[in-house]
């Protein structure tokens, strides 16, 4: 039998709240849904935990996000970087000095 499509999140919602109002018991709620207790019951608990997670006034810290926090660091500092290396070498276009050693921020990243 195949999957029935997702609902989406609004109705996902209402069908929590009334399950949390006591409106409708989770039995109830997933028959008029036409999903399993199990999915109403996994929506409560996201919901609950997503809705004190929003009352404290903070995004969860999920490893997803705190790769995606390292990874606009980096770029940060790699655009620091190439900053850097541009003025440098169009101060040296300038003056007319060839530029043929790495100068000390190229010498910086090829360490780390």
């Amino acid at each position: 039998m195949p999957r029935p499509p997702a609902l989406p999140a609004e109705q996902k919602t209402r069908l929590v709240l009334a399950v949390l109002s006591k409106e409708h018991s989770v039995s109830e709620a997933a028959r008029m849904a036409r999903v399993s207790e199990q999915s109403i019951a996994n929506w409560r608990r996201q919901f609950v935990e997503g809705g004190s997670v929003a009352l404290a006034g903070r995004a969860p810290a999920s490893p997803a996000g705190q790769r995606e926090a390292a990874l606009r660091k980096e770029v940060d500092r790699l655009k620091q970087a190439l900053g850097e290396a541009y003025v440098e070498l169009m101060a040296c276009r300038r003056v007319g000095v060839p530029r043929h050693v790495p100068s000390g921020t190229s010498k910086q990243f090829a360490r780390n």
